[in-house]
């Protein structure tokens, strides 16, 4: 047999094979199965009809494997006449397109005289389906006197099984016992009535519903039929190839996006269910994308989900656990979204460049924090200390001031204040014997030691984040990479845009642009990197003997010297 010539193209960056034609699905079979994008996926969750989804998983147990969908499309080109209409992923048949001639002659029946069947005229027929139902016998008794007989029968026989124990000496029965109000064989007599005619309502009953079913099972194939027709071939886009996921051009959505999460002025449109977060907890981080996991919750519709959004554009500055959102589903309805989880992985290039003086800042402003904080617990330790003390009658003992221990101190400020002011002066003289554009050249080179890491990082990550490590998490086998390149991932998180409005509230600007503004900064930041460096490299060189006593008084260092030495302890003084 002559091997099939199939048709591959570069789907998201990786390599895929494309079902285009009937043909291509009746030699599904054919196909490598390393080729295939999917190997399995849940039958649940997805966005396509569960119903289908359960008719393709033969073995019931959940998952649709490569020899289920295998299985399905050779019985889907058994009954059709043409495989081709499958691509119109439709729930409607032309007649003559059905080779199977049992379902062909039901779906006469059920068209009517029309050349073509519908899934609604199939679920038409189905509900006008009547049978000659087989008679249900008469209750013996009133409906009520039923009732009450099963509410107390547990009762009654206890007691009548009693009344033989106390018949034979086994057993007393207290006189305040409620007794019955019939006899043990009135008791017997009328529960078997009412079990007889129980049997024989059920035995009807059922006989009639198995007679229901297979009057309506006549429609089942042809309704099978038509729910393939409608659903296979986007499975096939979904299981072999990603092409509903990379094609976002068209109104058809993967089969695993949940719908759209709105947030910070963003729309989120890669979404997805979560089933499993300890599982997400392992893999969902090695996609290398920014996550964003939400709690989603609809009072209206008693609805609750756990989602992950993928932030493909802008910044992250105002993103955090606790930040409230809106997600809609592919319906329409909206839910509720709070931020419980975030993996942090680069968005862009230039949101990389900034991570540096991000984090620096972070870390300036937790260090101002953290010392105010120590400053302002000390304070009021000092403080309550010395309420304490005046409340106890003591006097509080302030130590003398020592202007020889505080002698050394100015000393040293004097010659680093001298050093820091060397330094500067340096600096500015070493810039000034360069041009403009070798400044400017030293500006891009700081910029680069400072940035330059991250965003090599940034690049690295951006080329290789992937989806499958989260549909893994949710159950799939992804058998090829799922890349979200940067021009991709433009398309997965949507920004917003406003018109130019002039802010009548606004102050009045200076009528700079704002790119000068930008590279004014990043001038005066490269500027302090630059005398930053030049002022440790001076700092740290050796000081000269001119220097120190330029910078230092001899008579104040003498006597700063010599009181710090009578301070110390004896023995120290000895060796």
């Amino acid at each position: 047999m002559a091997k099939y010539n199939w048709t591959f193209a570069n789907v998201g960056g990786v390599t895929r094979v494309r079902i285009q034609s009937g043909e291509d699905i009746r030699h599904l079979g054919e196909l490598d199965k390393k080729m295939w994008t999917v190997l399995s996926c849940p039958t649940t969750g997805l966005e396509i009809s569960e119903e289908s989804l359960k008719l393709i998983d033969l073995d019931g147990d959940g998952k649709l494997r490569v020899k289920e969908v295998v299985a399905t499309a050779e019985y889907l080109c058994g009954a059709l006449a043409n495989p081709d209409t499958l691509l119109r992923q439709t729930d409607e048949l032309a007649i003559a397109d059905i080779r199977e001639e049992a379902i062909a002659a039901v779906a006469k029946q059920v068209a009517g005289g029309k050349e073509s069947v519908s899934l609604a005229d199939v679920d038409a027929a189905i509900a006008a389906v009547t049978i000659e139902e087989q008679a249900v016998p008469a209750a013996p008794l009133e409906a009520d006197v039923i009732a009450a007989y099963k509410e107390k029968s547990a009762e009654y026989a206890a007691y009548f099984e009693q009344e033989k124990l106390q018949k034979l000496g086994l057993a007393v029965i207290a006189e305040d016992a409620p007794k019955p109000g019939m006899t043990e064989k009135k008791f017997l007599e009328m529960g078997a009535q009412i079990a007889e005619w129980e049997g024989a309502k059920a035995a009807a009953e059922t006989a009639n519903a198995d007679a229901l079913a297979a009057a309506r099972g006549v429609y089942a194939p042809l309704r099978k039929l038509l729910l393939l027709h409608r659903d296979f071939y986007r499975l096939l886009r979904n299981f072999v190839s990603f092409e509903d996921f990379y094609d976002r051009d068209k109104s058809t959505i993967a089969s695993f996006e949940a719908g759209t999460l709105i947030i910070d002025q963003r729309a989120c449109h890669l979404c997805l269910r979560v089933n499993d977060m300890g599982k997400h907890d392992v893999q969902a981080p090695l996609s290398g994308i920014y996550l964003l996991y939400c709690n989603c919750d609809s009072k209206k519709l008693g609805k609750s989900m756990q989602i992950v959004a993928a932030m493909t554009q802008g910044d992250i500055q105002n993103l955090s656990i606790g930040k409230n959102g809106i997600f809609y589903d592919n319906e329409g309805n909206d839910y509720d979204a709070t931020v419980t989880k975030i993996i942090d992985n680069p968005i862009s290039i230039r949101q990389a460049f900034w991570t540096p003086y991000r984090k620096f800042g972070n870390w300036v402003q937790e260090k101002i924090n953290k010392s105010a904080a120590e400053k302002d617990a000390k304070a009021f330790d000092d403080l309550t200390t010395s309420v304490e003390a005046k409340a106890e009658g003591g006097a509080e003992q302030k130590p003398a001031f020592d202007i020889a221990k505080f002698a050394g101190i100015f000393a040293a400020i004097g010659m680093a204040l001298g050093m820091i002011g060397s330094a500067l002066v340096s600096l500015a003289s070493g810039l000034s014997t360069l041009t403009w554009w070798q400044n400017i050249l030293v500006v891009v080179v700081i910029l680069l030691l400072i940035s330059g890491p991250s965003m090599i990082m940034a690049w690295l990550k951006l080329r290789r984040r992937n989806l499958s490590p989260v549909l893994n998490a949710n159950g799939w086998a992804v058998n090829a990479d799922a890349i979200i390149s940067v021009v991709f991932g433009r398309t997965l998180t949507e920004q917003v845009s406003f018109p130019l409005i002039k802010d009548p509230l606004a102050q009045k600007k200076n009528g700079m642009k704002p790119w000068v503004a930008t590279l004014i900064t990043v001038c005066c930041v490269a500027v302090l990197c630059l005398g930053g460096w030049g002022i440790y490299k001076y700092i740290t060189r050796p000081a000269t003997i001119e220097q120190i006593e330029e910078a230092v008084d001899p008579e104040a260092a003498a006597e700063a010297a010599s009181a710090i030495i009578t301070e110390q302890p004896a023995e120290e003084t000895a060796e």
